[in-house]
């Protein structure tokens, strides 16, 4: 169930707080080769499941620029700003990658609320997120990524 901000005022309520975790998606080799397909990166580990079955990770695995692009889709079920007439990504602070998702796994993601910043017409919040494949014994991404919502 998702976290609702109603009015941007409430997230300095949440700082230091876990808002939950985004249901489990299961990630496709189709979902990778239009990844690939809109990045241009066709590398034989994302897109060539019988090279890959070969390769150090013994299957294709997601880019991990595809995880992260999929952290606000995500987020969505996690956090719900209602409060606001527009929300941008500002950015990220920090962002890496431990462990691969290998296709055909689930991911989810966990986020909590680091920081909020008036700034003008609104609030700049930052948020720890951690995307972890089902039974990984790391997570995949964990990134600080910053967004800016505006009354």
């Amino acid at each position: 169930m998702a976290t609702t901000v109603n009015h941007l005022d409430e997230f300095h309520e949440l700082v230091g707080k876990h808002l939950g975790y985004s249901g489990w998606h299961e990630i496709t080799q189709e979902t990778v080769n239009l990844f690939a397909d809109s990045t241009g990166d066709h590398q034989w580990i994302h897109v060539d499941p019988v090279r890959a079955k070969d390769g150090p990770f013994g299957g294709p695995i997601a880019h991990g620029y595809l995880t992260l692009a999929l952290a606000p889709v995500y987020l969505g079920e996690v956090l719900d700003v209602a409060g606001m007439s527009m929300g941008i990504n500002y950015g990220c602070n920090k962002v890496r990658f431990p462990s691969p998702v290998p296709v055909g796994s689930r991911l989810r993601l966990g986020a909590t609320v680091f920081e909020v910043s008036p700034i003008d017409g609104g609030v700049q919040v930052v948020l720890d997120l951690v995307l972890e494949v089902d039974g990984a014994p790391k997570p995949s991404c964990v990134a600080q990524v910053v967004y800016r919502y505006f009354s």
